[in-house]
């Protein structure tokens, strides 16, 4: 049967980690459907040392241990074989660092790996992976922030929650990938349920009116003003793209 959604496939140490953390929700619910796959392949499996070993110290000297590029390069290689192996040799496999030294990951980067049959992700840990391999492996390089964690696992669960948000009949409403915060720079508006009042705050009476038009307007004028206070940064692009249409 021919495949239709995104296979991501994760280098971790921590494989456990990667599973129980996109097994739940809507994206375990979309590999459950087979809208998605997720596998976590386990480096240590690929480590040719008896004892599984997969870091050394760092050439040069140094604190803490650096992982080092036989076993990532296995991994890697029986992942990307496999998917050759399935006809598609000519393609090209976007494999991803996650490192604080990437481009950084947003909406828009999103939806271009999202195009994608395959993604590879590389998890990283302790002071660093050799550089061979990635000068070997990588095609992406990119962080989810300018700030330090323990490994590559959570940021490559970011990721990976973010682009299969993208995937084919991930979201039960087509819609809420398009209308949601960060489409075309601006934020979501803000949203209400029931009860009609609470805590003394009334839902405002436009989204009551049933008037669809009226409704619409009143959520984009709340998404620029709640862009303009809380990220400029996004409404000065929204402006210029305003301005040249």
């Amino acid at each position: 049967m021919e495949r239709t959604g995104i296979r991501f496939h994760i280098l971790t140490l921590f494989p456990e980690m990667v599973e129980q953390g996109l097994s739940t929700s809507i994206i375990g619910r979309a590999a459950s459907k087979g809208c998605i796959e997720i596998h976590a392949v386990n480096i240590r499996d690929y480590s040719k040392d008896k004892h599984k070993k997969v870091d050394d110290y760092p050439y040069g000297g140094g604190a803490g241990m650096v992982m080092q590029a036989q076993p990532i390069y296995d991994a890697w290689k029986a992942v990307t074989d496999a998917i050759k192996c399935e006809g598609e040799s000519g393609r090209s496999v976007r494999t991803v660092y996650l490192t604080p030294q990437g481009s950084l990951f947003n909406q828009q980067m999103a939806k271009e790996l999202a195009k994608e049959r395959d993604l590879v992700f590389l998890c990283g840990h302790y002071e660093g992976v050799d550089e061979r391999v990635l000068e070997e492996i990588v095609t992406d390089h990119v962080s989810i922030g300018d700030y330090i964690l323990t490994g590559g696992e959570l940021a490559a669960m970011v990721m990976a929650d973010a682009i299969a948000r993208m995937a084919p009949g991930v979201l039960a409403n087509d819609q809420s990938g398009v209308t949601e915060s960060l489409e075309g720079n601006l934020l979501e508006y803000p949203q209400y349920s029931r009860p009609r009042v609470w805590n003394g705050k009334a839902v405002p009476e436009t989204l009551l009116s049933g008037d669809h038009a009226r409704v619409d307007a009143w959520r984009k004028e709340q998404s620029v003003l709640r862009t303009k206070e809380r990220r400029p940064d996004l409404y000065a692009r929204f402006s210029l793209s305003e301005q040249s249409e």
